[in-house]
């Protein structure tokens, strides 16, 4: 069975390059607004990475990924990456993903990973 989904990492500055910056609320609203679409458009899944810098807007990807399943019927809602050294692991599993599981009817998953 072949799946297709979108990962997104919610970069903030829209053309590194460039060094336009996106405003972070805004950024934000796109990316519910694109994980919505991706419900609707039939999608099986949509991974939003965690990054702790600034010129990302997805410290927090959990609580993008709480927002998009009620905004959201069927589609799979994941951590594109979860970083344990950034996290409390008994945290990320007993709170974020349970409470995120729960949020979205059974369609979560967390991806971790480690950092060295």
């Amino acid at each position: 069975m072949i799946e297709i989904g979108i990962d997104s990492f919610a970069m903030a500055i829209a053309a590194p390059s460039s060094g336009l910056v996106v405003n972070p609320a805004e950024l934000l609203q796109n990316l519910l607004g694109e994980i919505e679409l991706a419900d609707r458009v039939g999608l099986d899944v949509f991974g939003v990475g965690e990054h702790h810098r600034p010129d990302f807007a997805d410290s927090a990807a959990t609580v993008i990924l709480g927002t998009a399943a009620a905004r959201t019927k069927r589609i799979r809602l994941t951590s594109a990456v979860t970083v344990l050294s950034a996290a409390d692991p008994v945290r990320v599993v007993r709170g974020a993903s349970r409470t995120l599981d729960l949020l979205s009817g059974g369609r979560a998953e967390i991806v971790a990973a480690a950092a060295r």
